[in-house]
């Protein structure tokens, strides 16, 4: 078929269904959506809680325990352990198709009736505090990850151990406030950093060790704020720093922030890729308009936050792990296959349709919590041959009689759950940490706001009194309830931290974790792209101009020398691309050619 332009029945814009598109959704057999990308994507993550945990009272005993839902939420949920055990049945819950009547008003009313288990976990040891992990140990407030043990606060991480304060991360050990960092050992304070051992306030660096203060580094040794010393020199001067007092150590990170803005950026992050276009995409195929896809994605479209052998899917968030054919879900992997308009479906999928919180399952329509099951709608189970001619016959009417929502937008088959199915409120989904809204403008596009109902514990201490430095903190400290100097919420410092600070010098935080977790996402791009022209003038990046559609070429307040000549010559580099920076932001925005250059 050919390119074709409509309008999003949600927000009104027009976006474009591509050919490949079309041949995509011919070999699912599923219809073109009637939503724009990003409304799509708004409406998934609308299902997805990633790192809050609430108290909510267990359905069966009435007694509060930790959950991915809050009290207000209109689900009911189960303690984890008796909701995997076989002590009850959710298939007691089914009921028989009312064809009178939107099938995904049954679906709903089902998803309202069947408990869900108040956590997403499994083999966890010591580690309670923590959700949506697994085989984690001696682990608190950990959240979005796996195999990792004695660390805390992280989201999105695998195989971290002995850290603290990590996002996006792998595979490193004993190192504290990481983003987008992989393989690094005994460093601190990093920003797209791998490979890596004993840095300090670096970004962009790679197979480096003892350097502080760096950016656009590779295999590097003993430098400060780019600038090479012999190993007595580094050492002395590092020590000069004075880093574990908490004034020092903030005045220096502004003075590498600085430097920082200096040095080009490439216009995505991202290597070892073929024909990609995105943001945060690694070792990957055929990726487009897609932001985190790691290790292995193939054939991905408008998808986030998958990892490890993902193939053949579009509209996918969140998981992965050797699945294909995935099409609008959220939360849905390992070993998954033919996930349609699904949230929280693992492990060992495939062939679902509209289901909630199924596992292990096959050929299930319209279910919620189910386990080993197959041929089942609305939890009912059928003959095969009864499933597929009543499956059928469901998707007639959804396209005959589709689901209205509050807003007037209507679902017919092909698209996912309205965002108000969702138990969760806008404040309390991680779509609110890709596309940030006020009250007033989420209630605008229809979503469910509530104000947090957060427990204000009474504090002993401001952050502000905590001593400058390290060193001079007392093995009290651990039992004080302490003012955030942010939010004023209480925070406390735990003793695995205590016991890390002391060990490697570094100063007690003024802020609690998550107002630590906001800081790190500032570094984080938008999932939005622009296209720009390479900001690359010859010797060195270009003054801003408006050649490139979208603005700015540079769009930076600095300029920088080139260190070598470009393969352009002293002309300005020809090269457009689409990127995740803005046309207004700081940045010095440099394509792959002219990057490399630089940083090699």
């Amino acid at each position: 078929m050919k390119q074709e332009t409509r309008a999003c029945q949600s927000c009104k814009r027009q976006f474009t269904i591509e050919p490949e598109d079309f041949d995509f959704y011919e070999k699912i057999k599923v219809p073109p959506p009637t939503w724009c990308p990003e409304c799509r994507t708004k409406r998934r993550l609308m299902f997805w809680n990633q790192n809050n945990l609430f108290r909510k009272k267990d359905a069966l005993t009435g007694k509060e325990i930790f959950s991915t839902y809050p009290e207000e939420a209109n689900v009911v949920v189960y303690d984890h352990d008796y909701w995997w055990s076989d002590k009850w049945d959710p298939m007691s819950h089914g009921k028989e198709v009312d064809f009178s009547r939107p099938f995904l008003a049954q679906v709903q009313e089902l998803n309202l009736t069947v408990p869900w288990p108040a956590k997403s976990v499994q083999q966890m040891v010591n580690s309670d505090y923590c959700n949506q992990v697994s085989r984690d140990k001696n682990c608190y407030l950990c959240f979005n990850g796996n195999d990792s043990e004695d660390s805390a606060y992280g989201i999105g991480f695998t195989t971290m151990k002995n850290c603290l304060d990590f996002y996006t991360s792998a595979r490193s050990e004993y190192c504290y406030e990481l983003f987008d960092v992989g393989d690094c050992y005994q460093s601190f304070y990093l920003v797209g950093c791998d490979s890596s051992r004993n840095i300090w306030f670096s970004k962009d660096c790679r197979n480096c060790q003892d350097c502080v203060g760096c950016v656009g580094l590779r295999n590097k040794q003993y430098h400060i704020l780019n600038q090479p010393y012999s190993k007595e020199e580094y050492a002395e001067k590092l020590a000069a720093l004075n880093l574990g007092s908490y004034a020092a150590n903030r005045a220096f990170y502004a003075r590498v922030k600085e430097l920082w803005q200096k040095m080009p950026v490439k216009f995505m992050h991202g290597i070892q890729n073929t024909d990609v276009l995105g943001e945060y995409i690694y070792n990957s195929k055929n990726v487009k308009y897609s932001f985190g896809v790691y290790d292995g994605g193939e054939n991905i479209k408008y998808s986030q936050n998958i990892a490890t052998n993902i193939k053949d899917s579009y509209d996918y968030s969140n998981w992965g792990l050797n699945s294909e054919l995935i099409y609008d879900s959220i939360s849905v992997g390992e070993n998954c296959q033919n996930i349609k308009f699904s949230f929280d479906c693992w492990p060992n999928c495939n062939d679902l349709e509209y289901c909630l919180c199924c596992h292990s399952s096959s050929n299930l329509f319209g279910c919620v919590g189910l386990r080993n099951k197959q041929y089942c709608i609305l939890n009912k189970q059928y003959s095969k041959e009864e499933y597929f001619a009543l499956r059928d016959k469901i998707i007639a009417q959804m396209n005959a009689m589709p689901y209205t929502d509050k807003e007037g937008r209507k679902y017919p088959y092909g698209e996912m759950f309205p965002a108000e199915f969702s138990p969760l409120a806008y404040p309390e989904a991680t779509v609110c940490d890709y596309y940030p809204l006020t009250k007033e403008q989420a209630v605008a596009e229809g979503f469910l706001w509530r104000e947090p109902n957060q427990r204000e514990f009474q504090t002993s201490m401001n952050a502000s009194d905590l001593p400058d430095h390290i060193k001079d903190a007392p093995d009290s400290v651990f039992k004080e309830a302490i003012a955030c100097s942010e939010c004023k919420r209480a925070y406390r410092i735990i003793p695995m931290e205590l016991d890390f600070y002391r060990r490697f010098g570094i100063p007690l935080p003024r802020t609690c974790h998550n107002c630590r977790y906001r800081e790190r996402l500032k570094f984080r791009n938008p999932i939005a792209w622009y296209e720009r022209q390479c900001a690359c003038g010859g010797g060195k990046s270009q003054a801003p101009n408006t050649s490139a559609k979208g603005g700015s070429a540079s769009g930076g307040k600095s300029q920088h020398e080139n260190t070598v000549a470009h393969s352009h010559g002293e002309n300005p580099c020809p090269n457009v691309f689409q990127t995740t920076y803005a046309p207004d932001r700081p940045e010095i925005v440099y394509c792959e050619n002219c990057y490399n250059a630089e940083v090699a």
